[in-house]
């Protein structure tokens, strides 16, 4: 087992795996006709660490975090957390089931837009009771806004009144709120203009120095990745094709694939 390391965002790595996912199968469709969205992959995030699982659409990576949260059943293979294998949501213990939470791509569609953010993070604290006790969630709900960049008068305003970066500043809070150890984040940024984008990338970062967070990110953009991976996973059809520190696979690629993605990057004037 290696020693605990410094990671490229600036926070410490320790060591063994949090989260392992081994072998992982999985088909949409009927018999006759099935597709393979994921075919064999295998991942891990260790404790405090950011894993970005890169892609171009239909790579099955969003596939894969569905696996890891509970809303997708795999056809095989496992998926690990602190050493025990994880079922669907209905069939996970409670703290198993609170220490995994998502942040979803476009905070307006994942949010109830007529409910005020109290209402929102009051529901995570119904789901999982012994997150906040009752008599605590009003410096709870107080205190998880800040961790955000909210001020406490946001949570009397409806989401629908928030702009997309508060709205997605509220859904990563209703993740916070019931004490998760990994994040999964899927798509978190790119519903968010580019200037929005780089404050909801630091906000991550800070938690996750702050909260002591692992983070399994989720996209399709090497920019973004630069930004917040300590390594990098690149899917191609259903298949992880390469896997390493982000520092050699966006500086010292090995795949084809990657190359690709890296040269549009770069066409598209993304700075790696």
């Amino acid at each position: 087992m290696s020693e605990p390391r410094e990671s490229s965002a600036g926070a410490t790595v320790a060591t063994g795996n949090l989260l392992e996912v081994s072998d992982l199968r999985v088909s949409f469709g009927a018999k006759r006709h099935r597709t393979v969205a994921v075919d064999g992959v295998s991942l891990h995030v260790a404790p405090e660490e950011t894993l970005a699982v890169v892609g171009e659409s239909g790579s099955g990576k969003t596939t894969v975090a569905r696996c890891v949260v509970g809303l997708q059943k795999p056809d095989s293979g496992t998926v690990t957390f602190e050493g025990q294998p994880l079922g669907p949501v209905g069939r996970r213990p409670p703290e198993r089931q609170r220490a995994i939470q998502m942040v979803f791509q476009d905070p307006r569609s994942s949010l109830n837009l007529r409910m005020t953010v109290a209402q929102l993070i009051g529901e995570a604290w119904r789901t999982h009771p012994a997150a906040a006790p009752p008599g605590d969630r009003d410096a709870a709900l107080r205190g998880v806004l800040a961790d955000v960049g909210l001020d406490a008068d946001v949570a009397e305003r409806t989401a629908g009144d928030l702009s997309g970066g508060q709205c997605q500043r509220v859904s990563i809070a209703r993740a916070l709120a019931v004490g998760p150890r990994l994040l999964v984040c899927d798509e978190a940024v790119s519903a968010l203009d580019v200037s929005v984008q780089a404050q909801i990338l630091r906000l991550l970062v800070e938690l996750r120095r702050s909260h002591h967070l692992a983070l399994l990110f989720i996209s399709h953009d090497l920019g973004v990745v630069h930004q917040i991976a300590d390594r990098v996973a690149v899917m191609r059809n259903g298949a992880v094709v390469e896997e390493g520190p982000a520092s050699d696979v966006l500086g010292a690629p090995r795949h084809e694939y990657t190359q690709a993605l890296l040269d549009a990057a770069l066409d598209l004037g993304v700075d790696e």
